[in-house]
């Protein structure tokens, strides 16, 4: 999340909204805000298995966790783009995000 922060100002001036969901508790949610001075809604106490299930994430009932999954959705919400792991290697960078929006604007504008 701490990535996205760094990027944040970059992700908004191409009108990209960041949201980051959690199966933590309220409190440690707010901690990891705090923390790391996050500037975008982390959503708290997802639950596993039925939310895991919904977005069609990997999840650990042991450690009560959902790996990582993201995904970039289009101003209509559509899936743009979705990266899943069944680990902690895979995440997709908020660098990546931008000059991926960056490359979809720039195809964008080529048809108009």
């Amino acid at each position: 999340m701490a990535d996205f922060q760094a990027h944040l100002d970059e992700l908004r001036a191409h009108d990209v909204s960041v949201l980051a969901l959690s199966t933590d508790s309220r409190e440690k949610a707010r901690e990891t805000v705090e923390q790391d001075r996050l500037g975008f809604p982390v959503a708290w106490g997802l639950g596993i298995p039925e939310d895991a299930d919904r977005i069609g994430a990997l999840y650990e009932t042991k450690r009560n966790i959902i790996q990582p999954s993201e995904f970039l959705l289009g101003p209509d919400r559509r899936v743009l783009h979705a990266t899943y792991s069944s680990g902690p290697i895979g995440r997709i960078a908020a660098d990546d995000v931008v000059k991926l929006v960056g490359f979809l604007e720039a195809r964008a504008q080529a048809r108009t």
